[in-house]
């Protein structure tokens, strides 16, 4: 069976470094919010450019303690308006209404799968206060127009950066396009823990340090708490394994990149749809890099797709079945329809792709979607 992502394999690449780091750790007995942490937010920062990085808990943490943090700053209130594609996984749309802010859902391009930059203004209202780019499946999501829309409406850019860890546009890494950013190092994904894991970059220093102070119970000073914070930390030896792991992520996501450009040239069922993985917008830009964390074909037949694969021992997932507006969790929501919304989640399908995947693994994953017939 050629695995989705085979993590085992994965990590240990890493295995002697990763057990020195935890050893590291459980010697210090020191396991939070320590000089490992620092070491990674430094190395984080200078990786992405941005200048400031703060470990949290999660991706889902990393997002909603930036929208906190401007409700906490002033710049937004509850029952304030923030844009975000409505094809998105959901944490995207929980980290919004979790603070009382109201998620606007905009249809993504079908091409692309990233949210239609060309349709934002339309749903800009004297209520909306942030774009939500989502760099979905390691796709830049961004295009020279956004920062000028945002400045024109005094918007702020918040990047769902997930699962786009070294994507780039014009030479800048995702995660300092916007104002600031949320990172989930999830263990699938490109820069993945050993556990859940997550932070936030950040341009304003006063931001940065608003969402560490509510990500640590609201505080400063020990048993001092200025805010109804949470506590969202990342972990000494979590913080460790990133640190190693961050050394080898542009390799892998290099590897990742010959993996796509193989399936794009191989694959030539015509029955099945190929990303496009431009911007889609007006002025159609060709300055970004994606970095592939999911692959996405669409067939007209995405079950049978996936079972005939399934019989081919290839493993298969699905980003994502049910899109935000469908689900029980938002049943308010669950009378909206988006017609390009639900074509995706209705056809797309993810191939394997990872930095253990052999060349002939590759061609097998080829050679079975194009023996495939609905």
């Amino acid at each position: 069976m050629i695995k989705f992502l085979d993590l085992q394999k994965i990590n240990a690449q890493h295995a002697a470094e990763l057990k020195q780091a935890a050893s590291d750790v459980i010697d210090s007995g020191w396991f939070l919010v320590g000089e490992r942490l620092s070491s990674f937010e430094n190395k984080l920062s200078a990786y992405t450019g941005a200048p400031h990085a703060i470990g949290v808990a999660n991706g889902l943490d990393a997002l909603r303690l930036i929208l906190r943090a401007y409700i906490e700053l002033g710049h937004m209130q509850e029952g304030d308006e923030v844009i975000v594609p409505a094809n998105t996984y959901i944490a995207s749309v929980l980290a919004i209404t979790d603070v009382k802010l109201v998620p606007v859902l905009v249809e993504p391009k079908l091409s692309s799968y990233n949210l239609d930059l060309d349709l934002i203004e339309q749903y800009i209202t004297p209520k909306t206060k942030a774009i939500m780019v989502v760099h979905l499946y390691g796709q830049v999501c961004w295009n020279a127009v956004l920062p000028e829309l945002a400045r024109k409406h005094n918007l702020k850019i918040i990047e769902d950066n997930a699962q786009a860890i070294g994507a780039l546009y014009n030479g800048v890494k995702t995660g300092n396009l916007g104002d600031a950013a949320g990172f989930s190092f999830y263990p699938g994904k490109n820069l993945g823990a050993l556990g859940d894991a997550g932070a936030v970059t950040a341009k304003d220093p006063e931001l940065a340090n608003m969402v560490r102070t509510l990500g640590n119970y609201g505080s400063r000073k020990k048993y001092v708490h200025e805010f109804q914070g949470l506590n969202s930390r990342l972990d000494e030896i979590q913080a460790a394994f990133l640190e190693v792991k961050l050394k080898y992520v542009d390799a892998e996501n290099q590897y990742r990149k010959q993996i796509a450009a193989a399936y794009l040239k191989g694959i030539t069922n015509p029955d099945i749809t190929l990303p496009h993985p431009d911007n889609g917008s007006v002025a159609v830009e060709h300055n970004h890099e994606h970095v592939w964390h999911l692959f996405i074909i669409r067939h007209a037949q995405r079950d049978r797709l996936q079972a005939h694969l399934e019989a081919n021992g290839i493993q298969t997932l699905i980003h994502y079945p049910t899109p935000p507006n469908k689900q029980l969790a938002y049943k308010s929501m669950n009378h909206l329809d988006f017609d390009i919304t639900n074509t995706i989640h209705e056809q797309v399908l993810s191939l394997p792709i990872g930095p253990v995947m052999t060349p002939e693994e590759v061609q097998k994953v080829i050679d079975a979607l194009n023996n495939f017939s609905a």
